[in-house]
């Protein structure tokens, strides 16, 4: 009898554990960043910080998002000005399994909006992988945190200071970074158990970008997807070779697409880069507002940093056409947009910025431009950094000032809104969704849930208390809401 109940508690925590493995989200917006979870155990509707609140622990200063992985919960935070840690939480109780740190080094000044711990891990039942811009990409025992591999990368850099906030995910055997900064933009693969680099793209026809890649499955072999500069790109996984691009995108994004069967749908919106840097540099009180940008006027829009020499390299070397020491006009696309891929919004452009909503069909050979470009809207309510979200056959946008608008996946023609939620908060933190509800974390504080229907019924406006702009995980019928210093989980009690 003895042994029959071992074998049956054995199955038990088998079965147990396989849900668990289900449940788990693992990486920035969950299973291949859909943020879509497909548990069906019943999520909380109302909650606050002192309400349906499961657990909760104290952190210091970070916008990253949590994620989950066989039951354990992993978030990073700025344990003080010069140093960051991971830490990682029992996904039940709260309790604290872990916690890491490492000193930071010198620091780049970023905008207020963002934390110099703004990335998030990527986690699977043995591992879990953290990167930190300046100390480059570790891979860490999931159950003691003890090491695993450290690889180093070149340390990012942004003249508008944005700052880092890109993050890895993981597929198969494989751990992917994608990194689209000023200076050495580039796509990364690594062996997940050593660490040791499979392959590389050195994306120099990109600039600035903040989406992450997701994955097609196709019968010909997994394809990584990943918009950028002008264009989505689908490489090979297995060897990292460009298979196929759609010239369909603007200057750069910052919103990661939303895959479904064969389809990737997204949202973007984006300024011209002359028009940009006119504006943010030449027509500041650093600059002296001729129309023209130089290397005096970035360095002092910049601040006390030096610009590295290699980025005057990158830009100004392709950009000064006429070799006067000063990008102007068209020059500033040159500069930023290599031959062959002039992504929108130039300087010719009659509008200042553009914004779309798009679907492009995975896979094919070389451009693919007119075969696969599904659909593609203007519209003037997309946001520029929160992604968008795909329920049932509707494509949901979230904006600033709590807007709301939806377009059908089918044909991209609108369907909803613009529609107010009852939260004119800005946002940052993308919409996520699971047990027919949609949940959308504001900056400031509050998370309104709205039901998946016709016209998105707001269920509930819940106040945690401090901002938000990491966007929520959800596991075994809690949401993990990561607050500017704090995390709570939260479940029907």
């Amino acid at each position: 009898m003895n042994a029959f109940r071992r074998g049956l508690g054995c199955l038990a925590l088998v079965t147990l554990s396989a849900l668990a493995q289900a449940e788990d989200w693992p990486q920035f917006r969950g299973p291949n960043c859909t943020g879509v979870s497909t548990g069906t155990t019943p999520l909380p509707t109302k909650f606050s910080k002192n309400e349906q609140v499961v657990w909760s622990a104290k952190l210091g200063d970070g916008i990253g998002s949590p994620v989950v992985a066989a039951g354990r919960v992993f978030v990073s935070e700025m344990a003080d000005d010069a140093t960051v840690a991971l830490v990682a939480y029992d996904a039940a109780t709260g309790k604290q399994l872990w916690r890491r740190t490492w000193p930071t080094g010198e620091l780049p000044e970023i905008h207020r909006t963002n934390s110099q711990a703004a990335t998030t891990p990527a986690a699977d039942a043995e591992r879990v992988y953290f990167y930190y811009p300046s100390l480059g990409m570790f891979c860490l025992d999931a159950k003691t945190g003890e090491n695993g591999w450290h690889r180093k990368l070149p340390v990012p850099y942004f003249v508008f200071k944005w700052g880092a906030g890109m993050s890895p995910i993981v597929h198969g055997d494989l751990l992917i970074f994608l990194q689209d900064d000023d200076l050495a933009p580039a796509l990364y693969a690594f062996d997940k158990k050593t660490g040791q680099l499979r392959w590389k793209d050195n994306r120099n026809d990109q600039c600035v970008n903040y989406s992450h890649p997701v994955i097609h499955s196709s019968p010909t072999g997994d394809e990584l997807v990943v918009p950028g500069t002008g264009q989505v790109i689908g490489y090979d996984l297995a060897t990292g070779a460009r298979k196929w691009h759609a010239r369909v995108l603007l200057r750069n994004i910052k919103t990661t697409p939303v895959y479904r069967d064969g389809i990737v749908y997204i949202s973007v919106q984006s300024s011209g880069i002359a028009k940009q840097w006119i504006a943010s540099i030449d027509q500041k009180d650093t600059g002296n507002r001729d129309g023209k940008v130089t290397k005096d006027e970035i360095q002092a829009f910049v601040g006390k940093m030096p610009v590295p020499e290699e980025f005057y390299k990158r830009t100004f070397d392709r950009g000064d056409l006429n070799k006067d020491g000063a990008l102007e006009g068209a020059e500033l696309d040159a500069a930023f947009l290599p031959p062959g891929n002039a992504a929108g919004a130039r300087f010719d452009a009659a509008e200042a910025a553009d914004e779309y909503v798009l679907a492009v069909k995975c896979g094919g050979k070389g451009d693919v431009t007119d075969t696969h470009l599904a659909w593609k809207h203007k519209t003037k309510h997309t946001d520029h950094v929160v992604s968008p979200i795909v329920v049932g056959e509707r494509m949901l946008l979230v904006k600033s000032g709590g807007i709301t608008t939806s377009f059908g996946t089918g044909d991209g023609k609108a369907l909803g809104g613009p529609k107010r939620i009852g939260n004119a908060s800005g946002y940052f933190a993308s919409p996520i969704t699971g047990d027919g509800k949609v949940f959308i974390a504001g900056d400031d504080g509050h998370v309104v849930v709205l039901k998946d229907s016709p016209d998105w019924e707001v269920l509930s406006s819940n106040d945690m208390g401090e901002a938000i702009l990491a966007t929520p995980a959800i596991a075994d019928g809690r949401l993990f809401i990561r607050t500017r210093t704090a995390i709570y989980c939260v479940g029907n009690r």
